[in-house]
């Protein structure tokens, strides 16, 4: 919900059309309404607020769109790059289904063999008939976060790519690259301004456009969810971006509350303040105990020999007793962990970590830490035992991310970028719509009259102004901004002010 401020100007709609809509916007009664000039009531709540909500959607609207169209577009694409990277990374997910599946530690074996090179650091273990297994890999040259993905054939142990991997949720690099772009335009760690500004701006303008929208007068009820049949001009944008803001606008709020919890400024507030309530994000603890061997001193090379691995215990040279990897895998299903799972292998004082990866709903997000030495359990985390406000941040997040419902959410995504692109177009046709005349071609209309907040009353401007300063520490780059308007107006504001003086 981006550009809207219909009190000013007629933008070529007719003059029925223009005094309707001043009205309506304005909240003021039409003429004749009141009798023996009898002093007008109080104004309500929404009719103070009014000028002052037209005023903030307008202004945010228009500086804050450019960054909001930036991110619904880069969002749209990239809501749609998981069956792209089905499509292009083919050869590399799929293989032909076999008789058997080979043991996990000759699948290790034939990647270490293929990039002797790299270290492998853990193992992505899909659930369904003809996927690769992805063993990833730290290789020198890659960035932070990001890790070298070689996909085995399960069935046959031969390699059948590589590619990079980044994040988590194993992005290859078309949904890689859109990603980054999307969070930080790829200028790395300053580019995560703009995201985090737009989405601190968005449930503001989403709300704001609500508010507005709702509080309109209109013949019926109908033309508040769907637009208004006949309409011309400016009404007929109008009505379009109002009724769409309408429909999207759970969404678009609930994009700019996720988004904001991996940002920089914001997302650190957010995570301080789960710390203080003790929703912290738990992890399994795969710590061993002083003096337990742990098979190797992290380089793994002991976990990938022999017939699925058991045997190595009594190899030549291991420094530690080592169940093998296949063993550890089976004592994690054993715990419960079908499904999906990622392998993280052990490393100096640390056994093997085995979490599911089905974020799909039900999710299926449990973790075991395994003894490398007896195969044993040695610590659990049931996902349903996380902080409430914990599992809530995951869900969200993967909701945002595309995976939490699969194709349905991914879908969903796109139609909320989709909707929010269309929000700014319309928002800035109707701005171009209400320039003061045709003739005046490189004009646009104008915001409503400063001073709007006199108008709300003093016992809820003082609240008002609380919350808003409440809101701006929280988020600091919204307070920066608002702070930065509310200058430039008043800069602008005064210097017209000098220049009717002088005339």
């Amino acid at each position: 919900m981006a550009i809207d401020d219909p009190l000013q100007g007629t933008g070529g709609d007719s003059t029925a059309d223009a005094a309707e809509t001043t009205d309506s916007e304005s909240g003021s009664a039409p003429a004749g309404s009141e009798s023996g000039g009898a002093p007008a009531p109080a104004p309500s709540l929404g009719s103070a607020l009014r000028p002052l909500l037209l005023r903030l959607h307008f202004y945010a609207g228009l500086l804050i769109a450019p960054l909001l169209l930036v991110a619904a577009a880069s969002g749209f694409l990239y809501a749609l790059s998981y069956q792209a990277e089905n499509v292009l990374y083919r050869h590399e997910l799929r293989a032909p289904v076999g008789d058997r599946v080979l043991p996990l530690s000759d699948q290790l074996g034939a990647a270490r063999e293929a990039h002797p090179e790299s270290t492998i650091t853990s193992v992505r273990l899909p659930d369904e008939e003809g996927a690769t297994t992805r063993v990833l890999m730290s290789a020198p040259g890659l960035g932070e976060s990001k890790s070298l993905a070689v996909f085995v054939d399960p069935y046959t142990a031969e390699v059948r790519g590589d590619l990079v991997s980044y994040g988590s949720s194993g992005a290859l690099p078309l949904r890689t690259w859109l990603s980054e772009f999307h969070r930080n335009l790829q200028l790395g760690e300053p580019g995560r301004i703009y995201s985090e500004l737009a989405a601190s701006w968005l449930w503001v303008v989403a709300l704001g456009g609500l508010l507005l929208w709702t509080g309109r007068r209109r013949a019926s009820r109908r033309a508040l969810f769907v637009p208004e049949r006949g309409a011309t001009g400016r009404r007929r944008t109008l009505s379009l971006h109002g009724s769409l803001g309408l429909w999207a606008v759970t969404g678009l709020v609930l994009l700019s509350a996720t988004g904001l919890t991996w940002s920089k400024y914001a997302g650190e507030n957010i995570t301080s303040i789960k710390d203080q309530l003790g929703s912290a994000t738990p992890t399994v603890s795969a710590a061993l105990e002083p003096g337990t061997d742990t098979g190797g001193s992290g380089g793994h090379e002991e976990h990938t020999g022999g017939s699925g691995g058991h045997d190595m215990n009594h190899m030549e040279g291991m420094k530690g007793m080592d169940v093998g990897v296949d063993l550890a895998v089976v004592a994690a299903r054993q715990a419960g962990l079908d499904g999906p799972i990622a392998v993280t292998l052990p490393t100096e004082g640390s056994g093997y970590v085995i979490a599911q990866t089905d974020k799909q709903f039900p999710v299926r997000l449990d973790a075991v830490a395994v003894d490398p030495a007896t195969g044993k359990v040695i610590d659990e985390l049931r996902f349903a035992d996380h902080p409430v406000l914990a599992q809530l941040t995951r869900i969200g997040i993967d909701a945002h991310s595309g995976l939490f419902l699969g194709l349905f959410n991914q879908l969903a995504l796109a139609l909320l970028a989709l909707s929010l692109i269309l929000l700014i177009v319309w928002g800035y046709r109707m701005w171009w719509l209400r320039r003061p005349t045709k003739e005046r071609r490189m004009s646009a209309g104008r915001p409503m009259p400063r001073g709007a907040w006199r108008k709300v009353p003093l016992p809820w401007l003082l609240p008002l102004a609380a919350v808003t300063a409440l809101v701006g520490w929280f988020l600091p780059l919204l307070g920066i901004s608002l702070l930065a308007f509310l200058l430039l107006d008043g800069a602008l504001g005064l210097l017209a002010r000098v220049k009717a003086a002088r005339v």
